[in-house]
C-alpha cells in the first residue's frame, strides 16, 4: 500500500481513538443517568440521543455543518479565534463522536443497569457520599461493560463515512478509510488498492465486535457471580 493509504489507516485509528477517549465522560454520566434516574425527561433525552442512529449519517453531517459551520454563530465565534471546525481533524473527529455517541450511551446504560442497587445502597449506609459510592462500588462493577461501550464507539467512529465527509471533506488531514476507498472507486487503476483498505477495515470491524461480545460475556459472568 502507498504511504497516503497508511497515512489514511493511521487517520482513521486516530479519529476513532479520540471518538472513544472523549466520548467517555458524557457516555459514562449520560448511561449512568438514564439507568438510575426517575424523571418524565428520560424519553426525550433518550430520543435525542439516539437521533443519529436513525438519521442519514449525510443528514447529520448537513446538520453538524450548519452548527458549526463559518457562517453560524457557533462557527463564526470559533473561526475568529482560529479554531474553525470544517474541513479539519477535529471535524472528523465530532462527526465520529456525534454517530458514535450513542452506542457508547447505550453499552453504558446496560452496565449500570446491570449492577445490583442493592451495593450502592450498602455503600451509602457506611457514610459513602454518592460520588465515593459511584467511584468505589458503581463505577468498577461496570466496568467491562463500560469498555464494551467504548470497543463499539471505536468501531463505529472507524467506519465513519457520511457525517464526516460532509463536515470534514475530502482532504489529506480528513481522508479516512472509508473516505479513501470512496475515493478510490472513480480512481484509474484504483482497484487494486481498495482490497487493502477493505480488508483491514473488516479486520477492524471483526475484531472489535469480538471484543465487544468478550466484554458484554465478562459482564454477565461478574453479574452471575454476585447473585449467587
Amino acid at each position: 500500500m502507498s504511504t497516503a493509504l497508511w497515512d489514511s489507516v493511521g487517520l482513521s485509528v486516530a479519529v476513532g481513538a479520540w471518538c472513544t477517549v472523549l466520548g467517555f465522560p458524557p457516555a459514562v454520566g449520560l448511561g449512568y443517568w438514564l439507568a438510575r434516574a426517575r424523571s418524565p425527561l428520560k424519553p426525550i433525552v433518550s430520543a435525542l440521543l439516539f437521533l443519529p442512529l436513525v438519521l442519514p449519517p449525510v443528514v447529520t453531517g448537513l446538520l453538524l455543518l450548519r452548527l458549526l459551520g463559518r457562517a453560524s454563530p457557533i462557527g463564526g465565534a470559533l473561526d475568529t479565534i482560529g479554531l474553525g471546525v470544517p474541513f479539519t481533524f477535529g471535524a472528523a473527529v465530532i462527526a465520529g463522536s456525534v454517530v458514535g455517541l450513542p452506542l457508547y450511551v447505550m453499552a453504558a446504560r446496560g452496565a449500570f443497569e446491570a449492577v445490583d442497587p442493592r451495593y450502592e445502597e450498602v455503600s451509602a449506609s457506611l457514610g459513602d457520599p454518592p460520588w465515593r459510592t459511584f467511584v468505589r462500588v458503581t463505577l468498577p462493577l461496570a466496568l467491562p461493560g463500560l469498555c464494551a461501550g467504548a470497543v463499539l464507539s471505536f468501531a463505529r467512529a472507524l467506519g465513519e463515512f457520511g457525517a464526516t465527509i460532509v463536515l470534514a471533506g475530502n482532504t489529506d488531514r480528513t481522508r479516512t478509510i472509508p473516505i479513501a476507498v470512496y475515493g478510490l472507486l472513480d480512481a484509474p487503476h484504483g482497484s487494486s488498492s481498495i482490497w487493502p483498505l477493505v480488508t483491514m477495515s473488516v479486520a477492524a470491524s471483526t475484531a472489535s465486535l469480538i471484543g465487544y461480545e468478550a466484554l458484554l460475556w465478562w459482564q454477565r459472568q461478574r453479574v452471575d457471580q454476585e447473585r449467587r
